[in-house]
């Protein structure tokens, strides 16, 4: 079909009509009928409350009864997102079989060492035709397995993926525009009829005015970048409590970036998945801001306080001081190099001084940025480089 468009030629003055082909309607996928989230921590509260705000009804279930009757009294959770108002309609519980009762869909909203032991808990109550998507971030670090792997072996046959992106919870929960990836493997039937796949109907149910979703089918690249940029984020927090500025943050950042490209392409994911949202994006909102759990830790110890003393004793999670183990032990395995990530393992892990690590960093063979050009040599002033860094250290 083509339809008529009309314009004016600037040097004769006389309109003329062209012949354009008619755009095509664009296809409205349908958002789930319900859905249910499991984990009502801050960004699990956030991610319940955008696909509120979508209109999609929405259950979140957490393991503190008192957290769920203060959201369903006051409309807030105060302790894991204080002063963020959440829509009315979103409905909270502390029974799990109630919560994912119905659901169309559920999303996974805990701690990356917890996701083993929720997922085998829905198991008993999920269908196995329910899409699962996993939003907690790294690598289990007894068997090397991404998130949504580790929820598959539990699961058995539900379709499951992941949900990750630059989200800090409160920005999210209050509306600041985010964007974020779904990924879903993609089989046959979903790239014959892609509106009905559970990548895209997630990603329905999730966008509102605020929240953009994106689609993958690349869940090794997705996840590897959400595993990897905590450690990173640590990498540059650490620098700049030592005192170090701009260009330094900014070159971990790239370098990081080549890290987490090289591991996912080794797991078979894709290079182009890390440049985007769930690599690029959320590494470069993480390495940027001491909302970042992952880079306050890191601020924190390059400025010299002890592990121990850090967030004033008090025991924060902090996902990439777990990961900085569970990366690089699968990295090693899979005969990949990241050298930022082994820094920072050698840090929190084994007792490795910072300065000294961070010097010899530094002081590395020089290589070429293009992999395509295969070449490396001693850096010239590598003896002056490890005295010079660590210097600002000490």
């Amino acid at each position: 079909m083509r339809s008529p468009l009309t314009s004016r030629n600037t040097t004769t003055g006389i309109m003329q009509h062209q012949i354009v082909p008619a755009v095509p309607a664009k296809t409205r996928p349908k958002p789930f009928k319900r859905v249910a989230v499991l984990g009502a921590g801050a960004w699990g509260t956030a991610v319940a409350a955008t696909f509120a705000k979508a209109g999609v009804p929405t259950r979140i279930w957490g393991r503190d009864g008192r957290v769920c009757d203060t959201i369903n009294a006051t409309g807030q959770n105060p302790r894991y997102l204080p002063d963020v108002p959440l829509p009315g309609s979103l409905r909270a519980m502390a029974d799990m079989e109630a919560a994912v009762e119905g659901a169309g869909a559920v999303a996974i909203v805990v701690p990356s060492r917890s996701v083993r032991s929720l997922a085998r808990q829905l198991a008993e109550y999920l269908p196995a035709d329910v899409p699962v998507a996993v939003c907690a971030k790294g690598i289990e670090a007894e068997t090397g397995l991404l998130m949504t792997q580790v929820a598959e072996e539990e699961l058995g046959g539900n379709p499951v993926g992941c949900v990750s992106g630059p989200t800090f919870a409160a920005e999210t929960a209050l509306g600041h525009p985010t964007a974020a990836t779904v990924a879903f493997p993609f089989t046959h039937r979903d790239r014959l009829d892609p509106d009905a796949s559970p990548a895209v109907r997630m990603a329905v149910s999730l966008s509102t005015e605020s929240f953009r979703a994106y689609v993958s089918d690349d869940l090794v690249g997705v996840e590897i970048g959400g595993a990897v940029k905590n450690v990173i984020a640590i990498a540059c927090g650490m620098m700049t409590g030592a005192g170090f500025a701009e260009n330094t943050r900014a070159a971990l950042i790239t370098r990081g970036i080549d890290e987490m490209k090289a591991l996912a392409e080794a797991l078979g994911g894709r290079r182009e998945t890390v440049t985007g949202l769930s690599g690029m994006g959320d590494l470069t909102l993480t390495c940027s801001s001491p909302t970042s759990r992952n880079m306050a830790l890191g601020l924190q110890l390059g400025r010299g306080t002890p592990r121990d003393a850090c967030f004033d004793g008090r025991p924060v999670v902090v996902e990439g001081e777990m990961n900085a183990r569970s990366v690089t032990d699968l990295a090693r395995r899979v005969g990949v190099s990241m050298p930022i990530a082994e820094a920072v393992r050698s840090v929190l892990h084994e007792g490795a001084d910072l300065g000294a690590t961070f010097a010899a960093l530094w002081a590395r063979p020089i290589e070429a940025e293009p992999r395509a050009l295969d070449l490396s040599f001693d850096h010239p002033a590598s003896a002056g480089a490890i005295r010079q860094l660590a210097e600002r250290f000490s």
